[in-house]
């Protein structure tokens, strides 16, 4: 079976940029800048994106490119031992991930839903509370909600690497940019807004603390899909001529300035209307609505916001089932249709319990977390960094020959020592401290 690439540059920029670029954009950016100081935490943020994260997603481009392989096949075929589990282990974190998040990425089908029909736009935060509240504990709402998301985002995949995953990201991220910048120019305008503006870039470093560096740099390799084996993945469809290095900074960019643009979305409208910026993960499905509430054709905006969440999920999402397909395509011989229904049905029915954990299975804790809970803890705090880990370990001592070659090839070799450096101590050693800070 021929391996399928990539049709164009731009097209695999724009896809791997779209893994990146999902709710951890728009949706986690802001609230963590806004509940860790701003300024300061962005600087931090853009450091740690610009050296251990690009370091990480090129090292794991470069896996995948050199075994044209998805990562537990890659890691077997260029070294073997026991590094096959750690492909294995990438695959496990894209299913669990997938599990949960598709039950937030329905959570946005039904909020563009009840924009469209008013629902949800009210000034009243405390109905909004009441309105999220029974919405998520509603099982057949779940559910159904849970479902289409995940519905569409087979079918994308189903539809293979160019016709699929690389078409649709074409389309879709130029409308999530251009959403981006509409909404942008409305928040901006808001009375106040400016206020916003300079809590997000003017620094306070007398706010900078220890555990917020941690929160940045774990927040970084969030953004950027490293540990998840899905750059691996999107590594073995690009042709050997291919210059990772400036894809690489390519793609980190337009990562970066997503969760620029959603941190000049919400934070200057956060601060018009007078919202604590660090109100948390409810700022998008509660906060937003009764700002939106209070802006002049503030209907039309809540649509355009929810419309742009679904975007961001999408392009996340399509890029998190893919390694999964990927897996059963290189180890076992499936061909893309069975691959994609396999992987699709299996995750729905683990997405059942995630979606019912707000409502019918609330009570139903294993190690005092509910199964939604406790698949972001196990893939959050555990399994990505160990991922990311693992895959520096690997090209910074394990294959750095290969790898060495591989850079050297595509005219890449002055950045050859301080790759080096990034992959065999920085990474090892920041990634090992953000793993002891989340246990």
């Amino acid at each position: 079976m021929s391996r399928a690439n990539w049709g164009s540059k731009l097209g695999f920029i724009l896809a791997t940029a779209g893994s990146a670029v999902g709710l951890g954009a728009i949706w986690k950016f802001p609230y963590m800048a806004g509940k860790n100081g701003g300024g300061a935490f962005l600087l931090v943020y853009l450091a740690c994106v610009f050296t251990v994260g690009i370091g990480m997603l090129l090292a794991e481009m470069l896996i995948g490119r050199a075994a044209q392989k998805s990562a537990t096949t890659a890691f077997r075929n260029l070294k073997g031992g026991l590094w096959p589990w750690a492909g294995r282990l990438s695959v496990l974190c894209s299913f669990l991930i997938l599990s949960f998040y598709s039950v937030v990425g329905g959570w946005t089908f039904a909020y563009l839903y009840q924009s469209a029909t008013g629902e949800a736009i009210t000034r009243d935060v405390a109905v909004l509370e009441q309105l999220f509240t029974r919405f998520i504990a509603d099982p057949l709402q779940a559910i159904i909600y849970t479902t289409l998301f995940l519905g569409v985002t087979t079918w994308v995949v189903l539809l293979g690497v160019e016709k699929g995953i690389e078409r649709w990201s074409k389309v879709l991220m130029p409308m999530l940019f251009f959403l981006l910048l509409v909404l942008i120019g409305r928040s901006l305008t808001l009375p106040g807004a400016m206020e916003g503006v300079r809590y997000f870039v003017q620094p306070d470093f007398s706010q900078l603390t220890a555990a917020i560096v941690l929160d940045a740099m774990g927040l970084a390799l969030f953004s950027l899909s490293v540990g998840l084996g899905l750059l691996i993945a999107y590594g073995s469809y690009v042709a050997p001529g291919t210059n990772l290095a400036k894809t690489s900074l390519w793609i980190t960019t337009l990562a970066t300035l997503a969760c620029l643009l959603a941190g000049l979305l919400v934070l200057p409208a956060v601060f018009a209307f007078n919202v604590n910026p660090g109100a948390g993960p409810g700022l998008t499905f509660i906060t937003m609505p009764a700002i939106f509430a209070q802006m002049p054709f503030g209907q039309g905006f809540a649509i355009a916001f929810f419309l742009l969440l679904i975007f961001a999920a999408l392009t996340s999402s399509v890029s998190i089932l893919e390694p999964i397909v990927a897996f059963l395509m290189d180890e076992f011989g499936f061909a893309r249709p069975k691959a994609t229904w396999m992987s699709a049905v299996s995750v729905w029915v683990f997405s059942i319990p995630a979606a019912l954990s707000f409502g019918a299975m609330k009570d139903v804790l294993l190690f005092g977390k509910t199964v939604f809970d406790l698949m972001d803890y196990l893939t959050s705090n555990l399994m990505l960094p160990a991922g990311g880990l693992l895959s520096a370990l690997f090209v910074g001592w394990a294959i750095w020959s290969r790898i060495q070659g591989d850079l050297q090839a595509e005219g890449s070799a002055r950045i050859l020592p301080v790759f080096k450096l990034v992959c065999a101590w920085v990474s090892p050693l920041v990634i090992g401290a953000i793993w002891w800070h989340s246990l």
